[in-house]
């Protein structure tokens, strides 16, 4: 369904990701006392009395400032303003009206949105009456919150549905046929994770700096490739959690985690120009772990000096570091340039077609049973070990289920055995597999 798009937007250190967090009930946007934390927008689904819509934190809008990064964050925000169906601006009941807050207010109307004005930090009945000197913003009329503790946050919600319902009328009829396709591009910092996603679609959707650390959070935004609904997540690039050192980078960091943990596949982007590291592939074990699909993608590839054997040189150097991921997908690619960049989202597809592939277990039982009566588990200080059968289970990632005598005895070698041959007759490139064995009921 195309939800409805519901932006907040207002000065720094309004309470925009304290709202943001207190509407969707969970800690996801990263809350600090110091201005500036949030910078690109932030997307996620609230739901208000059945009403589903996106909900879009941005970072604080200063229009006046002449600081390259605070531009940058304003020039996101403006954008955030431009995509949505309804304006969410907060102000601080606190610090009064503010300057800053009237040129806001003109920039809203000029954009012609539907619009609710919040004044936060009205957190007790006897506040009410310091909501009245916002009405000189215009033709709004402000509702007094309390985004820390809660107060009429309920009432907030009826008024931005209620100004959100034309859209959701609109979008009833909505063809949902296609699975959109969750896509987490994680990497180390400063890979070039937010140039691929901002070559994917297109605009400068996320802040791209040369400064290593510049996207904090987990950036959820929608796509359409060849008829493919994709939401593509930009993430805070993982460091070892030895080099986690302040809160912020501590809360960034398991954001990063929890995109994993949600993504039905993750692109993990390497950097060309840099020597592979143990933290790729702890992050890669991440994704395989949490159960994503998963591939690598070898960003920078237009700055590398090249023969004819480049790229299999570096394959046979990332395979010789982590043989374990032989079965994800590499590709070659610039950001920069745009080469092989669209190729992502085709492996993507790809591999979220076989994540969501099944084997029936007459089939199953017939190849790879044979492949194990030719080469049985050995046997455990004379304990023979016999498999009876074969099922795969529900869920994902694919998961098969072996039945037999012993299942405490079974190797991590033969588990490989039986995985290698899954893929030789079954394929599921980019897929981590599951295989399980359980004791046979009499």
């Amino acid at each position: 369904m195309n939800l409805p798009i519901v932006c907040i937007v207002g000065r720094p250190n309004v309470g925009k990701s304290t709202l943001f967090n207190r509407i969707l009930r969970r800690r996801q946007a990263v809350v600090d006392p110091t201005p500036g934390v949030t910078r690109d927008r932030l997307y996620a689904v609230a739901d208000w009395t059945g009403v589903s819509f996106a909900l879009v934190d941005t970072g604080g809008l200063i229009l006046q400032s002449e600081e390259e990064m605070q531009r940058q964050i304003t020039d996101q925000a403006r954008l955030a303003i431009g995509e949505a169906d309804v304006v969410l601006f907060l102000l601080d009941g606190n610090a009064g009206l503010q300057p800053e807050d009237q040129d806001i207010a003109r920039l809203i109307l000029r954009s012609s949105r539907p619009t609710v004005v919040a004044i936060n930090k009205i957190d007790e009945a006897r506040q009410d009456n310091d909501i009245y000197d916002f009405t000189r913003l215009g033709p709004f009329e402000p509702i007094g919150i309390s985004a820390m503790n809660g107060r009429a946050i309920g009432d907030l919600l009826d008024l931005i549905v209620a100004a959100a319902r034309p859209k959701v009328e609109e979008s009833a009829d909505d063809d949902a046929a296609n699975a959109t396709i969750n896509l987490a591009v994680v990497g180390r910092p400063n890979v070039g994770k937010s140039s691929l996603v901002n070559r994917l679609l297109g605009d400068a959707r996320m802040i791209v700096t040369p400064i290593a650390g510049t996207t904090r959070d987990a950036v959820d935004t929608p796509l359409e490739f060849e008829g493919q609904p994709f939401v593509l997540v930009d993430t805070a690039g993982l460091r070892k959690p030895a080099r986690v050192k302040d809160q912020i980078e501590f809360y960034t960091t398991l954001r990063s985690v929890r995109a994993i943990n949600r993504a039905d596949v993750v692109c993990v982007l390497l950097d060309a120009s840099l020597d592979l590291s143990s933290q790729d592939f702890k992050i890669a074990e991440a994704a395989a772990e949490a159960g994503a699909g998963l591939f690598f993608a070898v960003n920078k590839w237009d700055l590398i000096e090249k023969d004819t054997d480049t790229a299999g040189a570096y394959v046979k150097e990332l395979h010789h570091r982590a043989m374990t991921f032989a079965w994800a997908p590499i590709v070659f690619l610039s950001a920069l340039t745009g080469q092989r960049a669209a190729k992502t989202l085709s492996i993507a597809r790809s591999i979220a077609a076989e994540r969501q592939k099944r084997v029936p277990t007459p089939e199953l039982n017939e190849t790879i049973m044979a492949e194990i009566l030719a080469k049985p588990p050995p046997a455990i200080k004379g304990r023979f070990i016999k498999i009876n059968y074969v099922a795969q289970s529900k869920g994902l990632p694919p998961t098969f289920v072996f039945f037999c005598n012993h299942p405490d005895l079974i190797s991590e070698p033969y588990v490989r055995f039986i995985t290698n041959r899954m893929r030789e007759r079954y394929g599921f490139e980019g897929v981590p597999l599951r295989v399980r064995f359980r004791r046979k009921s009499k």
